[in-house]
């Protein structure tokens, strides 16, 4: 299925609807995810007139659930480490109303160009970005955020279906060392939010060694953390599979 998430800063999820099927696009508006539009046919939706004025991106369903299990606000300092090329900081941009503060990082500067670009289109005034160059980009935004996004590398098993061809990079090897990256990553990046502050650790993997016991491994480690809550999506009606879970800084 090809999902599109409504840019709520610029038109509401129904008037999108109406608007793309005035475009003889019809989609159906799921209840499960409150921004989400299914298109009921594969087509080009980039040629629209509606995705060049920045009304709506593409973005799996299941990929929608994680800015909102965040828990934004207006006007709160937030960090994406592991931005990509936005799509998850853009949606907590409109989570917040454009308002306060997301710095959205990656060790890829190509992408994070990709990231201004949508921002552009999208109207989102509030991203900053920064290039990962060394330990000492982390070190500097110790204690600063109110929120902070790990959507961390992963095996990628619950985007399978998007990808058939990843299954032939997924060896033993491979996921001991994409598992040492997310455990890294979790216990050096956890120091930028505040005490009372909220992290998001999230991949786009079924594996147990990927998800809940990385978070138990980082919690026993790290008594001031505490999980609040996790969550799987599992690969269903063509979404992808994710998993997440809300850490609080004591």
């Amino acid at each position: 299925s090809v999902v599109l998430r409504t840019n709520t800063l610029k038109i509401s999820r129904h008037e999108l609807q109406q608007q793309l099927e005035e475009e003889e696009i019809i989609t159906e508006a799921p209840i499960e995810f409150p921004d989400g539009l299914l298109l009921e046919q594969r087509q080009n939706i980039f040629t629209r007139q509606a995705f060049r004025d920045g009304l709506f991106e593409v973005q799996d369903a299941g990929s929608q659930l994680i800015a909102p299990f965040l828990q934004v606000k207006p006007g709160m300092r937030v960090v994406d480490a592991c931005a990509g090329a936005g799509g998850k900081a853009l949606h907590l941009a409109a989570l917040m109303n454009n308002q306060g503060r997301i710095i959205a990082m990656d060790t890829e500067e190509w992408k994070l160009t990709e990231l201004k670009k949508r921002a552009r289109r999208a109207g989102v005034g509030n991203i900053e970005t920064r290039v990962i160059e060394s330990s000492k980009t982390i070190k500097r935004l110790e204690n600063s955020a109110d929120r902070l996004l790990l959507d961390v590398p992963c095996s990628g098993l619950g985007v399978l279906k998007r990808n058939p061809d990843a299954k032939w990079k997924l060896t033993p090897d491979f996921i001991d060392r994409v598992r040492e990256l997310q455990q890294h990553i979790l216990q050096d990046y956890s120091n930028i939010i505040k005490a009372g502050g909220v992290l998001v650790y999230s991949t786009c993997s079924l594996l147990p060694s990927e998800n809940e016991e990385q978070v138990k491994k980082f919690l026993q480690a790290n008594s001031n953390f505490e999980l609040e809550e996790e969550k799987s999506v599992m690969p269903s009606a063509g979404f992808d599979g994710f998993y997440m879970a809300r850490i609080k800084r004591k």
